[in-house]
């Protein structure tokens, strides 16, 4: 019976391994059979596998997956973390703006020697048709440079003289207003750059989108000529001519140029087109005022490219006042020689709080401040052309005492007044929330003081 079995088991394992086998074939011995099928399999196990643990991780790197979205969580305002990130912006951009210096200094012949020495060096590489070996081997010997110095060398030879900026302590405990000052500071500097961010990619933009054709025209024409050339001469050739006209333009011509300011603004092709690019803000100004002739030159900030006719800007203060029709003298009824000085040309804007006063409309009033030789005039913003009720004229030698002045420090922007006492108010007049209150303080008190020190010195003599 056991005999039997294993015939039985022998012959259905055969008819397993080879079903579709004729029974006309002669059939050979079924182990050996068996056992070879059995070898194929685990050889291409062990070869599936051995295939997986090698390329196995490779192969699922290219596996399509969804892509996982991160949401970074946004942090609050801090006027710490503005300030820093300010000042890490401005470390950052040091790099590129000592290298444009650097390139600046070699234009201009800053180092007679050191500019020298680089035109024959850079012309000699032209002429043997090193150039681009050259700038590699300039690029390792800096990171070359950079190594030592992060390894503790001292080096510090420079084509321009580095100026240290004064770090400027942390402060721990700052009230309200100061914090409110702090970030209209940053605000401002960021305003400033993203500014000029914006002019230099609304110029590129214009100047490729034929805004100003007569520009636009020059650069056609340029890659014109340059695109022929390309397809006519030698390339060892065109990067001859290409280097040396760029090291001449670079040490020569453009020197020449910038020493003579007129030749500059008739033949620097490069200088014209960028200097009479418009950005958007004149475009639009242009189109909103077509009988205008004023010329729109690329030196003009983003912010007074948008301001009106009429209306007048400082481009650091960003201060705006409105220009009235009637003379300034005029306005605050002063005589003729009274005009605002150079540093509140455009005025500073603040609220007057006479406190002496107990109407709403009396007590604060918005308006703008102006400082003379002899007067310190409010223009208030409410005052309409021919009448000046609402304004108010202070004599600087009436004035009996002025002192920065904290209103509220609960209150943003309060802190940063001035306080006025003259003998004809009970209470002394504050000029508060005003932005640029430092800069206002200053000039006035210098001022007050010229004006004290001129009457002692009359009363002595008399």
């Amino acid at each position: 019976m056991e005999l039997e079995q294993k015939t039985t088991e022998v012959l259905n394992s055969r008819e397993e391994c080879s079903p579709s086998r004729s029974p006309k074939a002669p059939s050979g011995p079924p182990f050996e059979n068996c056992s070879s099928d059995k070898q194929i399999v685990n050889l291409s196990t062990s070869i599936l596998k051995f295939l997986h643990d090698r390329f196995g991780i490779t192969i699922e790197d290219f596996r399509i997956q969804p892509e996982e979205t991160t949401v970074e969580p946004e942090e609050p305002l801090s006027a710490r973390r503005l300030t820093e990130n300010m000042r890490r912006l401005k470390r950052g951009f040091r790099p590129l703006t000592n290298f444009k210096r650097s390139l600046s200094a070699l234009s201009c012949w800053s180092s007679i020697y050191t500019s020298a020495f680089a035109f024959v060096i850079y012309m000699h590489a032209v002429w043997r048709g090193w150039t681009i070996p050259m700038l590699l081997f300039l690029a390792i010997l800096r990171l070359t440079l950079n190594y030592l110095i992060s390894r503790g060398w001292r080096i510090t030879w420079s084509i321009i003289p580095e100026v240290s900026e004064p770090v400027e302590p942390p402060k721990e405990d700052l009230t309200v207003s100061e914090k409110f000052q702090l970030v209209l500071d940053v605000a401002q500097k960021a305003q400033n750059l993203f500014g000029k961010m914006a002019n230099i990619l609304e110029k590129f933009k214009n100047l490729f989108m034929w805004v100003q054709p007569e520009l636009t025209r020059k650069l056609y024409v340029g890659l014109w000529v340059a695109f022929v050339s390309s397809c006519l001469l030698p390339y060892p050739l065109l990067g001859f001519l290409i280097g040396v006209y760029a090291g001449i333009k670079f040490f020569l011509i453009d020197f020449l140029l910038r020493s003579c300011p007129k030749l500059r603004q008739r033949f620097d092709t490069a200088y014209i087109i960028w200097t009479n690019l418009p950005t958007d803000l004149q475009v639009k100004e242009r189109s909103s005022f077509p009988g205008s002739k004023r010329a729109l030159t690329g030196r003009r900030s983003p912010v007074t490219g948008g301001v009106p006719q009429g209306v007048g800007r400082d481009e650091e203060g960003g201060r705006l006042h409105n220009s009235k029709k009637q003379p300034f003298h005029e306005v605050f009824n002063l005589p003729e020689s009274e005009r605002p000085l150079a540093v509140c040309e455009n005025g500073w804007r603040c609220y007057l709080i006479n406190r002496d006063r107990k109407s709403p409309t009396e007590y604060i009033r918005h308006g703008v401040l102006y400082l003379t030789e002899s007067h310190l005039c409010f223009e208030s913003s409410s005052s309409r052309s021919g009448s000046s009720k609402r304004n108010k004229v202070i004599k600087l030698k009436d004035i009996t005492d002025i002192q920065k002045y904290k209103v509220l420090s609960v209150l943003p922007g309060s802190g940063m007044g001035i306080s006025v006492a003259t003998p004809s108010t009970l209470k002394p007049m504050v000029f508060g929330a005003m932005i640029h209150r430092d800069e206002a303080f200053g000039a006035i008190f210098s001022q007050y003081m010229k004006i004290v020190c001129q009457d002692a010195s009359i009363n002595t003599d008399t």
